[in-house]
């Protein structure tokens, strides 16, 4: 393994540093990995065949995980990475299909939750069988139990910088 001794650019400023550009790569290949597999991880996965939408497996999945199904929308927008109106017009959807309702705090007006009902229950544990096969198949093949370990770790500590 060789380190580089020598700065490339003004972002490199201690000896053996990752310059800028090797900083930009990594990312890149993070972006692109994601950008590849997400959409093979929810390809065919609900119980009729169809491809889901990120955004909604991915409400879907946490209200599914959460003690008592419900959790504020503030904070699941900002969990799915989309606006206060997109993650609205996400929940409008899902609510259309009988997914999910909302209800308001009652001790809070401008808190309002978003409850998985039954039927999104179901569909979620449904959907949940066949995205774990993608996973395993897109995921744990290629990196294995401790490289998948690594990742989330990696991702956690990445993620709780930025909060």
């Amino acid at each position: 393994m060789t380190t580089r001794t020598t700065e490339t650019t003004p972002e490199a400023h201690d000896e053996g540093c990752m310059d800028g550009d090797d900083l930009i790569t990594a990312w890149g290949l993070v972006a692109e990995a994601t950008n590849a597999i997400g959409p093979r991880l929810l390809s065919g996965i609900t119980p009729d065949g169809k491809d889901m939408a990120g955004p909604w497996f991915e409400v879907l999945i946490r209200l599914q995980r959460t003690p008592g199904h419900r959790l504020p929308m503030s904070r699941l927008a900002r969990e799915v990475s989309l606006s206060t109106g997109g993650f609205t017009k996400l929940a409008d959807r899902l609510e259309k299909e009988g997914y999910l309702e909302r209800h308001n705090c009652s001790t809070d007006r401008r808190v309002v939750y978003a409850t998985l009902t039954e039927k999104g229950r179901e569909f979620t544990e449904a959907t949940k069988v066949k995205h774990v096969e993608r996973l395993r198949e897109h995921m744990l093949a290629p990196l294995g139990e401790d490289g998948v370990r690594q990742l989330a770790a990696i991702a956690r500590t990445l993620r709780d910088s930025a909060l």
